[in-house]
């Protein structure tokens, strides 16, 4: 076709697409929206994506050089990146090694490394994390407290003062926003931390950790720190506060020094580890770094890991791209039937075929174009308005707003392409259609083909087939497999819906007169509604693809939490030694005071041997699993047994599970009444009593119980001989399973006294209706330490909590807004389509209610055939890629996938969707319609 011919093609599609505003404006939204969702997704995983020198600031600072020592001694082999990977080798317990690790034992770490970096180079501590009690406007609140010269820039990018000035005097201090949030304070303020006198600070500036926007911290002046902390006295059990230490430095480098990769690994030998700038900015050969060759044999988790996000991110954008066909398919099929008398006209003077599709098409390459442009212009604007907004839910600062032309020129580009495919089938139907019937209006219905329904069958079954087997067996590379098989799924079922559309007419009989005749209207039309439903769906199935993938790994996450009590509990631990019995129930006291309705009170009891041996030492009682099932390593320690006899123990298989006693909060084994059985465990009242009352033990895990018996040990306190002595206690027990124990026995008072144990009183727990707010347990940490000063904890159990990062928010978000636009505007050109039926049924008297109601059904027929089949494909995707991501998981342990499917937001989607749709039509609808001539 000539060019000339092609400018007045694309001069008339310009001239269609102004003459007709509306229909134009809502086909260019068509295109607008899926490109806006695969843009603004693009523009926030760049801006969070940070690059290695973006990566280093938040690391380093401006300085240099991050230098780290956890073990003096120890023998450090690391990755360029220290961030990236190291393995830390320890020193030989008896004082040997080399001469590197014994001049390390021997120096002070701060002087050593001054040894070892270039001359003139300035180290500044990274001060450890040290979490203390400080005032809000309601009580208390624990926040990090750190010692931090932020004048000085070495800190800029790392931590950062956002407003107000850096805290100069002895008593003034920075704030993070999220210490302001949760305090209720602002700057100008005062407030006073334990452990820092009590001397009121005043709150200076406000700062962050860009890396941790949510970080609860406070931050002074090193000196001024340091000299709060000196001030305080020894408490009144004679233990000293704990002074600020480091065992991290940023390195301020002379002018032209640099730490090059024969330092770092210099360095490494001392039991350094260090990330320099100018290495991690100019790496050496892989070959030149033992940490590769070292862990290559165990696989790189890091590599599986970042392949399953570019997996998810390829499957998501495929998917949305094959959306903007479906989106735009639908518009331009719409535009060519309302042009078909103008199209007839055009043959009728003589246009050839080709030049009629070149009409077609040109509408399809200027409304595409504007579209794209129009998509990508606001994706930007939004992420651009919403980046605050965004950073502050995913908790991190972007590394830029990143816009990378290539990516925006290739999605306006792919935009362009498919809205032009789409408008590809509109143009040969249009160029095939008689002139006569175009001219006059008529047009003939064709049943939906049967061979088209057999190959959406075909390709549903196996597109699925492809995607959830080739998630688990694509080797290496899974994506081409997910992201293949979920594509061919989803045109299966495009080519499927004709046919169901049909099978959905099926159910007119049972509906009202104007639901019935907007069902009717949608089946007799098939070729007006099968696009549209496909619109839909495709938007639907992206949202719902989303959905489940979220709602999976929150489930899994939220089934690998180990909860340190029920749900809601409220936990009062006593830390140390014995304490008087009546300043125990002030404290108690003090809680219940500040939460109301606490409900009833379980009082804990730890276990200890029954005499205290030196220095308080009241040895300790714990629960065991049998002999054969626990580590032999455990038992080797307890004995005394030489450590080379120990180490080689540790291979067993049974020690790799690990105890699973950490994170117990009064110990494996405890004591109290039933209450504590209820509180504590979250039994019931008669099972708890029961159980009490038979003077047994109760374990929560069915491995500890063999033939009725459990095994306790009781280890006496610290002898001469170097080792406590033990021994190994055989007692009834029953079974009361739990999920998740808070630890794993029970005893009862009366077999306490049987086993000749004594107990000491380890804290409370209450179990209220309703989990305390934020603001109740802060009055109440403050009312404790008021009366108690330190040495307990109050926490409240809130189990999982789900969390998303930006780029997940961000596919939700997008992904939701496609939907229900996609949902509205396929539905709204379905109704534009339909003005001559309006128009006909207003000249034979149907009133503007009936008008109203039939457009409004028509719309939410269309919604709800596209949500029902959306529900069903956008499932497959999402199983898929969980699949995918449990084969990937499985380097570092067994593959376990769950699925979880959010029914209560698919009920939402599947009822509000047309629901909503149905109401905004019929709200749009004139009641007047102005008649159209009928051309016959």
């Amino acid at each position: 076709m000539r060019a000339a011919s092609w400018r007045v093609a694309l001069r008339i599609a310009r001239r269609d697409a102004l003459r007709a505003k509306g229909r134009s404006l809502l086909v260019l939204t068509m295109i607008a929206l899926p490109v806006l969702g695969v843009t603004g997704v693009d523009v926030v995983y760049r801006s969070t994506d940070l690059t290695t020198a973006q990566r280093l600031d938040r690391e380093l600072g401006t300085a240099g050089v991050l230098l780290e020592m956890d073990v003096p001694g120890a023998k450090v082999t690391q990755a360029p990146f220290a961030a990236d990977g190291r393995t830390v080798a320890t020193p030989p317990s008896d004082g040997g090694g080399t001469a590197e690790q014994q001049r390390s034992r021997s120096i002070e770490p701060a002087v050593l490394a001054g040894q070892l970096l270039p001359a003139g180079s300035e180290l500044v501590p990274v001060p450890d994390d040290r979490s203390m009690l400080a005032s809000s406007k309601a009580g208390l609140l624990q926040s990090k407290v750190a010692g931090i010269d932020l004048a000085d820039p070495v800190w800029r990018g790392r931590l950062d003062l956002v407003s107000g000035r850096a805290p100069a005097g002895d008593h003034e201090l920075a704030a993070t926003q999220a210490f302001l949030d949760r305090s209720g304070l602002k700057t100008g303020d005062t407030t006073t931390v334990r452990g820092l006198g009590d001397r009121p600070f005043t709150l200076t500036g406000v700062a962050e950790y860009p890396g941790d926007l949510k970080d609860v911290a406070l931050i002074g002046s090193p000196q001024a720190i340091a000299a709060a902390m000196a001030a305080v006295p020894p408490a009144a059990d004679g233990t000293d506060p704990v002074r600020p230490t480091a065992h991290s430095w940023l390195v301020k480098l002379p002018a032209g020094a640099a730490v090059d990769w024969t330092a770092v690994q210099e360095l490494n030998k001392y039991g350094f580890t260090a990330s320099s700038r100018s290495v991690v900015l100019n790496p050496p050969p892989r070959s030149q770094v033992p940490y590769y060759s070292q862990t290559v044999r165990y696989g790189s988790t890091g590599d599986y890991l970042d392949r399953s996000t570019q997996v998810v991110l390829a499957t998501v954008v495929g998917m949305a791209l094959l959306e903007i066909v479906l989106l735009a398919g639908p518009a331009f099929a719409v535009g060519a039937r309302r042009s078909r008398r103008q199209l007839g006209l055009l043959a009728a003077a003589g246009g050839d075929r080709s030049q009629v599709r070149a009409v077609v098409l040109g509408g399809g390459v200027v409304l595409g174009l504007a579209g794209a442009v129009s998509g990508a212009v606001l994706a930007v604007l939004l992420v651009a308005l919403g980046r605050d907004r965004l950073e502050l839910m995913a908790g991190a600062r972007f590394g830029s707003f990143a816009l990378r032309p290539l990516d925006l020129l290739g999605v306006m580009a792919v935009g362009l392409g498919t809205g032009l495919l789409a408008a590809v089938v509109p143009a040969v139907q249009a160029a095939r259609q008689d002139v006569v019937d175009s001219i006059t209006g008529r047009g003939t219905v064709r049943p939906p083909s049967r061979l088209l329904l057999a190959a959406g069958l075909a390709m549903l079954a196996g597109g699925a087939a492809l995607a959830l087997l080739g998630a688990v067996r694509g080797g290496g590379s899974r994506s081409l497999p997910v992201l293949g098989g979920s594509v061919l799924a989803e045109l299966g079922m495009v080519a499927c819906v004709p046919t169901a559309v049909g099978l959905f007419g099926r159910l007119g009989r049972f509906l009202p007169l104007a639901p019935r005749l907007a069902l009717r209207d949608t089946v007799r039309h098939r070729g007006r509604t099968a696009p549209a439903v496909a619109a839909v769906m495709a938007a639907v199935a992206g949202s719902v693809a989303v959905g489940i993938y979220t709602a999976s790994s929150n489930a899994e996450m939220r089934q690998a939490y180990v909860p340190s009590a029920p749900d809601r509990a409220v936990t009062l631990t006593l830390l140390g030694g014995p304490r008087d019995p009546a300043g125990i129930a002030v404290q108690r006291t003090a809680v219940e005071q500040s939460i109301a309705a606490l409900g009833p009170r379980a009082d804990v009891r730890a276990l200890r041997y029954a005499t205290c041996g030196k220095q308080n030492d009241c040895g300790h009682v714990e629960a065991l699993l049998p002999k054969d099932l626990r580590c032999p390593a455990d038992d080797a320690i307890a004995e005394g047994r030489p450590a080379t006899e120990v180490d080689q123990l540790f291979s067993d298989a049974r020690c790799r599970s690990g105890s699973g006693a950490i994170g117990f909060r009064y110990g494996s084994a405890v004591s109290g009444d039933a209450r504590l059985l209820q509180n504590f465990f979250g039994q019931d009242r008669a099972s708890a009593e029961q159980a009490v009352a038979t003077g047994k033990a109760v374990v929560f895990s069915s491995a500890l119980l063999r033939d009725g018996k459990a095994t306790v040990r009781i280890t006496q306190p610290y002898g001469d001989q170097g080792h406590a002595p033990f021994q190994d206690v055989q007692v009834d027990a029953v079974l009361m399973p739990m999920a998740h124990p808070t630890a794993f026995m029970y005893l009862p008072p009366a077999q306490v006294t049987a086993l000749g144990l004594d107990t000491a009183d380890a804290g409370s727990v209450w179990l209220p209706a309703a989990a305390p707010g934020d603001v109740a347990v802060q009055r109440a940490t403050a009312a404790v330490t008021q009366v108690a000063g330190s040495g307990w904890n109050l926490y409240v159990e809130r189990g999982y909590r789900p969390h998303n990062d930006v780029l997940a928010i961000g596919l939700a978000l997008f992904a939701g807004l496609v939907a229900l636009g996609a949902a509205g505007i396929a539905t709204g050109l379905a109704a534009a389509d339909s003005q001559r039926d309006l128009a006909t049924l207003a000249a034979v008297g149907a009133t503007a209610g009936i008008r109203r109601r039939l457009s409004g059904f028509q719309c939410g027929v269309i919604a709800a055939m596209g949500t029902v089949l959306g529900m069903v494909c956008g499932a497959v995707p999402a199983v898929a890629l969980r699949r995918m991501q449990g084969q990937l998981g499985g380097v570092l342990g067994p593959a376990h996938t769950v699925i979880e499917v959010p029914w209560a937001q698919l009920a939402v989607t599947l009822v509000a969707l047309p629901l909503l749709a149905t109401l905004f039509a019929a709200l749009l609808t004139r009641s007047r319609i102005t008649l159209v001539r009928r051309a016959g």
